[in-house]
């Protein structure tokens, strides 16, 4: 019995006129697959497209959709001057993963709630309308922030994280998204994760390389040292002049459904020197609206002082 055609495609074109679920490492795709979550009618084999390079001009760091995640954290241009990416990456699954996951794929990975996994659970996600277990059920892992009565799913990209805090931009084969905008929350349709339509297919991601980004870390706390996802993680970039913050761009993972900035928190650390004062403003900024379940409460302590170790690291 066949379960779903294979095509290889070997031009964009191809890509997007074969219709189906791209693959490129396989990683995420093939075990949603084997867990019944995605039943694909056609599969599409895009790793002979030419989307694999990595390369810095005028200010851009331009990665392409293909390239590998152990390609793109070892590349100098992104350790030197994009350190957070780098080191997401480097705490991201396994070295074979990384050896094998492409960059397009990590962004597009689906969470790891397991109510969504195991198709013997309800999930809005798989089946809208058919309800959130998670909401009263086993919910330590899930989402503080952004959640809603549908869905408090979180994403599970260290990636994503980074070029959140670094203003990355998504390149598809028809359009530009700033990352900011790339990803939906779980509100009226917790079934779409990001704004792609059907079809459109990830060329590569552009992120503009500046002072700010060269002096930015990750740090990312988890339940064990590897092959572990973020209970709670921080990208920063922080820049001082004179002793005070000129500048600085926060993003957190393991808190929301997607990656999440926090206009409140950056506003309370600018302008001033990072006294622990100051920090705790800004942890409490961020957590102001926090609506934890039963299981996640300690995410609302546990995010502020990520926040305060990765800051403190600035002075």
């Amino acid at each position: 019995m066949k379960l779903f055609d294979y095509v290889r495609a070997t031009s964009t074109g191809d890509a997007v006129s074969a219709g189906g679920d791209y693959i490129a490492g396989g990683t995420d795709l093939l075990n949603l697959m084997k867990d019944g979550v995605e039943a694909p009618d056609r599969v599409v084999d895009i790793n002979a497209l030419p989307l694999g390079g990595i390369s810095l001009d005028a200010g851009v760091l331009r990665i392409g959709a293909l390239a590998r995640m152990a390609e793109v954290a070892a590349h100098p241009a992104v350790r030197h001057r994009l350190p957070v990416i780098s080191q997401a990456l480097l705490d991201s699954a396994s070295p074979q993963i990384r050896n094998m996951a492409s960059i397009s794929g990590n962004l597009l990975q689906r969470t790891r709630c397991w109510y969504f996994r195991d198709t013997a659970f309800a999930c809005h996600k798989r089946r809208p309308g058919s309800g959130c277990p998670a909401q009263d059920g086993q919910n330590r892992w899930h989402a503080i922030l952004g959640g809603s009565d549908r869905c408090i799913a979180v994403h599970a990209s260290d990636l994503a994280v980074a070029l959140t805090a670094l203003e990355a931009t998504v390149v598809t084969h028809r359009r530009r998204i700033p990352i900011s905008e790339f990803y939906l929350l779980p509100e009226g349709t917790p079934e779409r994760e990001n704004v792609l339509e059907s079809g459109e297919l990830i060329t590569g991601i552009e992120v503009p390389v500046t002072t700010l980004a060269s002096r930015s870390r990750y740090l990312k706390l988890r339940d064990r040292a590897t092959f572990e996802f973020a209970v709670v993680s921080v990208a920063a970039a922080v820049r001082l002049r004179g002793g005070e913050v000129d500048d600085v761009r926060l993003a957190f993972g393991g808190v929301a459904p997607r990656p999440w900035r926090s206009p409140e928190a950056e506003a309370a650390l600018k302008g001033g020197p990072l006294t622990d004062e100051r920090i705790r403003a800004a942890g409490q900024a961020l957590v102001r609206d926090a609506r934890p379940r039963e299981h996640n409460a300690f995410k609302v302590e546990l995010v502020q002082r990520a926040l305060a170790q990765i800051l403190g690291g600035f002075r």
